[in-house]
């Protein structure tokens, strides 16, 4: 019997309490409806490399639903599923773009892309939220489209640079970390 099935279910554990952690100790939390400056995209999308999309998906999924229990902003039922499992699952799909045998510069450049994309579909799910159901926290006379993408972008945008740079950063150092083991 192959030990792989359970393996990658460890991670998944592992990788989803670490990303817990970072999204609720070591992390910037200035806006009023939520949302903060964290690391948590990055063992999730280090998952994602290592073991696919889907195990990125379901650390994401996990990490969104204890999020939701460790510190909940509920205003709607389907505001609670985009802003937490949602949100946090997309972040998985950073393993849908693949690594594979390529020079350092080509997969930093995918990396970037990987978690580019995560965090833009993560924007998309907490934007989304934000139009249909935080409008009401607009200034008078300001746009509930315009104010939920402002008010996303404020913190999702620096997460994703930190995310690359770190990212970056361990592919350069310790690729054996980020590459799908052998």
């Amino acid at each position: 019997m192959s030990q792989r099935p359970l393996v990658v279910l460890l991670e998944i554990a592992m990788i989803a309490g670490i990303a817990v952690i970072l999204n609720n100790t070591i992390a910037l939390k200035l806006w009023p409806q939520g949302g903060s400056i964290s690391l948590v995209m990055v063992p999730i999308v280090v998952l994602a490399f290592r073991r696919g999309w889907g195990a990125g998906v379901t650390a994401g999924l996990i990490v969104g639903m204890l999020d939701l229990m460790i510190a909940p902003f509920i205003v709607h039922p389907v505001q609670v599923v985009l802003d937490y499992p949602v949100a946090f699952a997309a972040l998985g799909l950073a393993g849908l773009v693949k690594l594979r045998e390529a020079p350092l510069g080509e997969q930093l450049g995918k990396v970037a892309l990987a978690v580019s994309i995560a965090g833009l579909m993560r924007l998309a799910a907490h934007f989304t939220a934000g139009v249909i159901w935080f409008g009401e926290f607009a200034p008078e006379g300001f746009s509930p489209v315009l104010y939920s993408f402002l008010y996303n972008v404020s913190y999702i945008v620096p997460d994703m640079i930190i995310s690359i740079m770190v990212m970056v950063t361990l592919l350069a150092k310790a690729p054996q970390l980020v590459t799908r083991p052998q």
